[in-house]
């Protein structure tokens, strides 16, 4: 048995398979310069991140960082641990936190709800704390938790020290973990994330702007965070939908808020305008058919369980390769539902990605006549005859 792959002949008009791929150079299309240190941009629908730069090395996030925050208290409200009512005590701690400020008071309950937007709305540090000491006790032990499920959600570049962003060498974070949590928020709490989305909040007689520029920009962002220290620069997470696709930015390493604006837009623009998703296989639809050994049919139909899409430059598309690969002759027999190999995908520019792909069928095993047939065949042939 060998590694077969087949041409999709069918997959779109234009796109070519076993297509010979440009050279380097040629693979480059257009490539996007940025003055950030480090920047992501990713697709939230697939994951697929179609623009790096620096994007897993980790670096103090700042504010950014406030994100996971709010990810582990979104976690808890819709297990319904909390409720958006419930409310925590403000500590001495919390108090007299420096830096960006809800401007909570010693004593005082507040809910829930007013600490997210405390959290998102004015970045501050005190309602961080409020919460981190609400829901584990201490900050250390909310930092630990911290860690612990960015791990469970997928970040690998990402150690929290402290709920807030306040600067701690062992504190970092990658632009591409970053770009996963923003993910997970819009993703796994569409009903929570709608507080990114608000402009303002009054707290202690103090109204405070959402420090995001996106959301002022009429682009159709939505969220979702920016920070500063002097030892991270200028950053912001954000994320904008136009139609039907959704794309996430990450910046970070710039020299000034006005720098940070500019170039998050940019490059949310260039994402939209430079960079389109096709969907090449519904699910269900067939990609394909398998070569069965020993089987009732010759061949198997292969079908997608996820749909297959990709986020390529508009210029790579006459690059892009579908192959379909499986070690072959499939032995029978096969029930429909049993992965047979995987769909390999590439594109200039873009990263390889496979997908499995099953049978859509079930696949008897054939009966003693027709194994003593398909033994003569293989001894001919070397493969079966259909």
């Amino acid at each position: 048995m060998k590694l077969r792959a087949l041409s999709i002949a069918a997959v779109v008009g234009a796109l070519v398979a076993f297509a010979t791929l440009p050279s380097r150079a040629e693979s480059d299309l257009s490539l996007i310069e940025t003055a950030a240190e480090y920047a992501v941009l990713m697709d939230a629908e697939t994951g697929e991140v179609f623009f790096e730069k620096g994007g897993d090395v980790p670096a103090a996030p700042a504010s950014m960082s406030k994100l996971m925050t709010v990810a582990v208290l979104f976690d808890a409200l819709k297990h319904e641990i909390y409720t958006l009512d419930d409310t925590f005590t403000v500590s001495r701690k919390a108090w007299r936190k420096d830096g960006s400020k809800m401007w909570v008071l010693v004593g005082t309950e507040i809910s829930i709800a007013d600490l997210l937007r405390g959290i998102i709305v004015q970045s501050g540090n005190d309602a961080c704390i409020v919460v981190a000491e609400g829901m584990e006790g201490s900050e250390e032990a909310f930092a630990e938790r911290m860690t612990k499920f960015g791990r469970e959600i997928g970040l690998t570049n990402s150690v929290f020290k402290n709920a807030t962003g306040w600067p701690d060498p062992e504190h970092v974070m990658s632009a591409r973990d970053l770009a996963t949590l923003a993910r997970y928020l819009i993703t796994e709490h569409p009903d929570l994330y709608k507080f990114f989305a608000e402009t303002e909040f009054e707290w202690s007689d103090i109204n405070q702007p959402n420090r995001n520029p996106l959301l002022l920009m009429n682009m159709g962002a939505d969220g979702l965070k920016t920070g500063h220290t002097e030892a991270s620069g200028y950053g912001l997470v954000g994320s904008a939908i136009r139609g039907d696709r959704r794309i996430i930015v990450v910046v970070n390493g710039l020299r000034s808020s006005s720098e940070r604006a500019g170039e998050s837009r940019r490059l949310l623009n260039i994402g939209f305008r430079e960079f389109k998703s096709y969907e090449l296989f519904a699910v269900g639809s067939e990609v394909g058919r398998a070569q069965v050994w020993m089987g009732e049919n010759p061949r198997v139909p292969l079908t997608v369980h996820e749909p297959v899409k990709v986020n390529v430059h508009r210029r790579a598309r006459k690059g892009l390769v579908v192959k379909l690969a499986y070690t072959g002759p499939v032995k029978a027999p096969l029930n429909a539902g049993d992965q047979v190999g995987v769909l390999k995908v590439e594109a200039p520019g873009m990263a390889p990605k496979s997908v499995p792909v099953y049978a859509a069928t079930d696949v008897e095993k054939t009966g003693f006549t027709g194994r003593i047939l398909e033994a003569i065949a293989f001894k001919l042939y070397g493969l079966r005859q259909d």
